[in-house]
């Protein structure tokens, strides 16, 4: 696992990438929606979910890109200012 952190103009981005299997592309479909991206058994498919929204209430964008057995890297992209003021 690598993790990863930068300033882009007004915007902070965290990367957090892995070599493992990959994420096949139906179940990125619907990674972000509640009840529906656990990939594990007794999984409950909130964790990305809750991460989404939180990273979406503070202006900011949670993506996942990923290649099959070539792993895969979720960014984190959160602005430096919120409603003109600092974090």
């Amino acid at each position: 696992i690598r993790v990863t952190g930068r300033r882009e103009g007004a915007v902070t981005i965290i990367e957090m990438s892995d070599t493992g299997p990959g994420v096949p592309a139906k179940a990125r479909e619907h990674l972000f929606e509640a009840f529906h991206g656990s990939a594990r058994s007794g999984g409950t498919g909130l964790g990305l979910y809750i991460c989404h929204d939180i990273v979406k209430r503070h202006g900011g964008v949670l993506a996942v890109h990923s290649q099959l057995g070539r792993g895969t890297t979720f960014s984190v992209e959160l602005p430096l200012e919120i409603n003109g003021g600092t974090p």
